[in-house]
C-alpha cells in the first residue's frame, strides 16, 4: 500500500468487488456493480485505523504496511459483518490484532519515538504547538508505559470511545477483564503522566511556572 500525492492508496485486494472499471466499462457497468460496502468502510475509516493502529505503538514509517494488512484481514472477513451494528469496535479488534503481531517483532520490542531522518523545521515554534508537542509527547509516554493488553483495552475505550462490552465483544474477553485491565492502565498511565510532565518529556526536570525545562 503506498501514499500516492498526498493520499493512502486502497489496499490492493484481489477481489472482483474493489476492482477498478475498466474505460470500456462507463458508468453504466459502474451503476450496474453498485456501491461497494468495502470500499466505503475502508474510505471511511481508513483515518481511524491509522490513528488506532499509532496509538497502539505502531511506528509512523511502518503504518501504511500495517494498515494495509488490518484491511487485508477485514477484506478476507468482510461478510461476517453484521451491518446493524456500528464499524468501529470490530474494525478495532482487526487493529488490534495486526498491532500486538506487529509488536512481537524483535526490532519493535523499543519504543521508537521519532524517526532519526525526519526534517526539523528551523522556525521557532509557537507556544501553542509546542505546548501541543509536549501534550502529545506525554500520552506517548503514558502509553508506551503500558503492557499491549491493557494499552489495548486503554486506547479503545478511553480515547476511542468504545464502551466495555464493545470492547470485550471485539478482542473475544470477559467483561470483567476488560474493567480489571482498565482500572490498571488508567492507573499506570496517570502515574507516567504525571511523572514525566514533572520531570519533562526528556528527562529534564521541568520549570513548574512554565510547563517545561
Amino acid at each position: 500500500m503506498t501514499i500516492m500525492e498526498g493520499k493512502r492508496q486502497e489496499p490492493d485486494v484481489e477481489s472482483a468487488a474493489v476492482r477498478p472499471l475498466a474505460p470500456e466499462e462507463g458508468p453504466s457497468a459502474a451503476a450496474a456493480i453498485g456501491p461497494d460496502p468495502f470500499r466505503a468502510a475502508f474510505e471511511q475509516e481508513l483515518d481511524y485505523v491509522w490513528t488506532t493502529l499509532r496509538r497502539l505503538g505502531v511506528r509512523d514509517a511502518d503504518l501504511e504496511d500495517v494498515a494495509h494488512e488490518v484491511f487485508l484481514r477485514v477484506h478476507r472477513r468482510f461478510a461476517d459483518y453484521d451491518r446493524a451494528r456500528p464499524i468501529r469496535p470490530w474494525l478495532f479488534g482487526f487493529a488490534a490484532r495486526v498491532a500486538a503481531d506487529y509488536r512481537k517483532l524483535a526490532r519493535h520490542r523499543r519504543e521508537v519515538w521519532s524517526d532519526g531522518d525526519e526534517a526539523v523545521d528551523p522556525a521557532p515554534l509557537a507556544d501553542e504547538q509546542l505546548a501541543a508537542l509536549d501534550a502529545r509527547a506525554l500520552v506517548e509516554r503514558g502509553l508506551a508505559s503500558l503492557d499491549m493488553d491493557k494499552r489495548t483495552v486503554f486506547v479503545a475505550h478511553d480515547l476511542d470511545g468504545l464502551t466495555a462490552q464493545q470492547i470485550a465483544e471485539a478482542l473475544q474477553l470477559p467483561l470483567f477483564t476488560v474493567y480489571s485491565r482498565l482500572r490498571v492502565a488508567r492507573e499506570r498511565f496517570a502515574a507516567t503522566v504525571k511523572r514525566t510532565g514533572r520531570d519533562g518529556p526528556d528527562g529534564r526536570r521541568t520549570d513548574p511556572k512554565r510547563g517545561r525545562p
